[in-house]
């Protein structure tokens, strides 16, 4: 027995030892991994010459913060390139007085999504200061969507690739209905809700489009496109009426009727582009060089790493917090990608206890959700509110959960293709009755009350238990009614009347009272600094998600993007990825009562 004791003894030692020799190992190999990418990118520093130009890569994805990505989406590049909405502006800003930069190329080689467009449209902003200090901004692409042409149609030449061509055949939405497929396979969905227009469940218990939903998607729509009409003819000089009559004539428009109807300058291939862009940079090239494609430039990403005297440079110890509220509402810690309300509550009370922070923006970005985290996010912001001025800054989307939580600002700033309201609310209700008959699966269950298994899901609701749930969610409404009404200083019935679920412009909510000023984030941070009497003694400071050892050394592997390269997805899997984003709103479904305050659609403007 003691001799047994001694080796089980000798044998955990070993056991402990080596462990920590492994941790040591690995913690040490790390070490060495981070020091490696560290002298890298120490030695990789990016650099700038004279006369250079600043290239602008439209297939960027633009995102109000950094994504956390995962090892395995590294790998295999399922992630696309992404930079912040603060990167790009910031980039653009230093180049307007950096001497170094001559002009700003926004290239179109490789398409992209780039942003929604009330982000775009405070890009188009930054540029237009760019191009008031005398610098040139050249656009060049091959296949011009209607979003990458809003934002280059700001530029002061675009060249078109003499086999690309240009879409221009107004705004559409399609939206996936899976009620049919849902009754196929047997699961059940009952929805109960509060407000006429609440359209997020369609898809799960409708195979078309309600009356309401499509008189909301239409009035909005044409909202967006009378904006994106409005922007291109003031920047092409061209009559709004034409511009009509080209989206429904002409539709995709190759490159020579583009050129002659002046939606583009000039067709040329890039090679002919970067001659135009080597007279700007003065390069004295070789014939070869000539020929080629190259011409002096650093690209926007390596650029915002530059740091560059700004005559208007703030050092000061009084901050204005920026602080990112974006994607779905859930309850807890929540996941990348989602408003955690556990998460954003306790970043918020460090902001409202920091003495240095002056002023709070919250730049939401997000369709809503859980109406109960919606609400614990949204008492913490009042609770800063007391003491700090809070501002909120919409972004391409703040509606229904996005909109209570902007109830705690003083000031809300949005742009007029900002997709806001939808202050409504809806209950989910699945059950499994028929999948489960089918395989053979039964439930059994022991109550002490008559709605004891009100949270069942093995089978459908009785008439009793949709009214208990109907009386709850429609506490909720009143409730998000009265929040409203509150805050925006207008009567309950005149919150009723635009309320019903129903989403709205950002122009059309301003004309509604329910935004303050139409602008972006720039505009919304200048106002806080001013609501907090600052004067000029402030900085910015932006707050996030602190990435966690593992997302900061894989933010510093270039995987993702070598990936890429190598495999750029295919057209079925990008297909196959946008069927998967729109169904992904059912994994922010965690409101633990099943109530929600979310947009009522997945909108996707194509």
């Amino acid at each position: 027995m003691l001799q047994f004791l001694r080796q089980t003894l000798a044998s955990l030692l070993g056991t402990i030892i080596a462990l920590l020799i492994a941790t040591s190992v690995g913690v040490g190999a790390i070490a060495v991994v981070l020091a490696a990418v560290a002298t890298q990118q120490e030695g990789n520093a990016p650099s700038i010459d004279d006369k250079t130009v600043l290239v602008f890569d439209l297939s960027l994805q633009i995102s109000d913060t950094e994504p956390l990505i995962g090892f395995a989406d590294n790998l295999v590049g399922d992630n696309p390139d992404i930079v912040t909405l603060r990167q790009v502006l910031d980039a653009i800003e230093k180049a307007t007085w950096d001497d170094r930069i001559v002009a700003i190329l926004l290239d179109g080689s490789f398409g992209g999504e780039l942003a929604g467009f009330a982000s775009l449209t405070e890009v188009r902003a930054a540029l237009a200061k760019f191009r008031e200090t005398g610098k040139e901004i050249i656009a060049y692409d091959v296949d011009l969507s209607e979003r990458e042409y809003y934002l280059t149609s700001i530029a002061d030449r675009i060249f078109l690739n003499p086999i690309g061509a240009v879409e221009f055949n107004g705004f559409r939405s399609e939206q996936v209905f899976l009620a049919g497929a849902l009754d196929k396979f047997g699961v059940g969905v009952q929805v109960v809700r509060a407000g006429d227009y609440k359209a997020a469940v369609e898809p799960l218990v409708r195979q078309d489009l309600s009356p309401e939903n499509r008189q909301q998607l239409n009035d909005l729509l044409s909202d967006l496109w009378q904006e994106f009409l409005r922007t291109v003819s003031d920047s092409r000089d061209l009559a709004v009426d034409d511009l009509q009559g080209i989206a429904d004539t002409q539709g995709l428009l190759l490159p020579a009727a583009a050129e002659t109807l002046q939606l583009v300058d000039r067709l040329a291939y890039f090679d002919e582009v970067a001659a135009e862009l080597r007279e700007l940079t003065e390069e004295e090239a070789d014939e070869a060089e000539a020929e080629s494609d190259r011409f002096r430039h650093i690209d926007l990403a390596a650029y915002s790493e530059i740091a560059v005297e700004n005559p208007e440079q703030r050092d000061s110890d009084n901050k204005i917090a920026v602080l990112y509220a974006e994607g779905a509402i859930v309850s807890g810690e929540g996941a990348p990608g989602q408003i955690g309300s556990d998460r954003f509550v306790s970043q918020v009370r460090r902001l409202r206890r920091d003495q240095d922070v002056k002023a709070i923006v919250v730049r939401i970005n997000s369709p809503g959700g859980s109406a109960i985290a919606s609400e614990m996010i949204l008492r913490e912001l009042k609770l800063v509110g007391e003491d700090k001025p809070v501002v909120v800054s919409m972004g391409d989307v703040a509606a229904s959960g996005g909109y209570w939580i902007a109830t705690a600002a003083s000031q809300i700033f949005a742009e007029t293709n900002t997709i806001t309201g939808s202050i409504g609310v809806f209950g989910l209700l699945p059950n499994f009755a028929g999948l489960a008959s089918e395989n053979g699966i039964t439930w059994d269950s022991v109550e002490t009350a008559a709605l004891a298994d009100l949270d069942t899901a093995s089978r459908p609701k009785t008439a009793a238990e949709l009214a208990v749930i109907q009386r709850f969610v429609n506490r909720i409404y009143d409730l998000f009614l009265t929040k409203v009404a509150e805050a925006r200083s207008l009567s309950r019935q005149e919150v009723a009347e635009i309320a019903q679920g129903r989403v709205w412009s950002g122009e059309d909510a301003q004309r509604l009272n329910l935004v303050d000023e139409i602008g972006g984030l720039t505009a919304a941070i200048a106002y806080a600094a001013e609501a907090a009497e600052l004067g000029d003694d402030w900085e910015i400071q932006d707050y996030e998600d602190e990435p966690t050892l593992e997302e900061r050394l894989l933010r510093s592997l270039p995987l993702a993007a070598w990936a890429r390269a190598q495999h750029p997805p295919d057209p079925l899997a990008q297909q196959a990825n946008r069927l998967r984003r729109e169904l992904d709103f059912v994994r922010h479904l965690s409101d633990p009562r099943g109530v929600y305050t979310y947009l009522p659609f997945e909108l996707r403007i194509e």
